[in-house]
Formats: structure tokens, C-alpha cells, sequence
């Protein structure tokens, strides 16, 4: 399998595992050979800790990399009254009235708590590509489904002319 991520996505995720190889990972080694160096290493607690530290951090770039090597790279750019990847979007549900605001971003970096919602996600799907003003209809399944109507879109760009983009 592999994941949808943008290119913003992707040079996050580089220059993360940057810092966790430039970085973190010394810091993690050098503690690692401070901790041994207090004795019996079946009961030094530090030891163990500090290699959990550094065998985690090297798990993180592992993953970080595989996930890089496995993309599909899709583009973050959509006509300007289009409903695309990195944009805000209020909606209203026909059908009890309540109004929401998401951003739509790619499956990693997804987070309904702080309104970030997938491109993979039911909603997500049902309005990349709608224009404001149209109602569309999501389909949670085959039985399930509901309406919502497009009030506003927000394309959002950083001072480059980019689109904003967090992970």
C-alpha cells in the first residue's frame, strides 16, 4: 500500500529525518555510552532508557523513509473556486443546520480534533473539486450518506505564493 502525499508532505518529512540523523541521533548515542559507562547494564535503568530513546528514533526515520520510498505524489494545486488539498472549507449540514470549518489535507496528516480531515475520508472525497455554493452529497456507505452545502472557500497560500502546508 501506499500513501497519497503532496510534495510539501514529502519535504517535511525529509528534513525531518534530517534532524532526527544530524541531531537526535547523537544525542541519542551519546547518551547511550554515557549510561553504560555506570556499571552492570542488567540493572542500569538509564541504559535501557537511553537505548529505547535511540532504537525509537531510529524506528522514526526508518518508517519516515519507507513512507517517502512508497508515495504517491499527488499535487496540492486546484482551479482557484475548486475545493483542493490544503484548502479551508466551511460547510453546513442540510440536515440539521450545524456549520463546520475543515481543512482537507492528505491522509498523514489528517486530525478531525483540530478539523483537519483527510482527502481519503467520505467528506474529504465528496468535496475536492466542488466549487462554493454546491451542495454535496457524502456517502459514508453503501446505506448511510448526508448532504452538506459548500459556504465558503479559502484558498490557502504562505508569502511564496505556495500553498500552506503543515505536518
Amino acid at each position: 500500500m501506499y500513501d497519497e502525499l503532496t510534495a510539501g508532505d514529502i519535504k517535511k518529512m525529509q528534513e525531518e529525518i534530517e534532524y532526527r540523523k544530524l541531531v537526535v541521533r547523537p544525542q541519542a548515542l551519546e547518551e547511550v555510552k554515557t549510561a553504560r559507562a555506570h556499571g552492570d547494564l542488567s540493572e542500569n535503568f538509564e541504559y535501557h532508557a537511553a537505548k529505547k530513546v535511540k532504537n525509537q528514533n531510529e524506528s522514526r526515520i526508518r518508517y519516515l523513509e519507507r513512507m517517502i520510498r512508497t508515495a504517491k505524489v499527488i499535487s496540492d494545486h486546484s482551479a482557484e473556486d475548486e475545493v483542493g488539498i490544503n484548502n479551508t472549507v466551511t460547510v453546513e449540514f442540510v440536515d440539521d443546520g450545524s456549520v463546520e470549518t475543515y481543512r482537507i489535507v492528505t491522509t498523514v496528516r489528517g486530525n478531525s480534533l483540530e478539523n483537519l480531515i483527510s482527502n481519503e475520508s467520505p467528506l474529504g472525497k465528496a468535496l475536492l473539486g466542488r466549487k462554493e455554493g454546491e451542495t454535496v452529497p457524502v456517502r459514508v456507505n453503501e446505506n448511510v450518506g448526508y448532504d452538506v452545502k459548500i459556504l465558503k472557500l479559502v484558498k490557502t497560500v504562505d508569502e511564496d505564493g505556495d500553498t500552506l502546508r503543515s505536518f
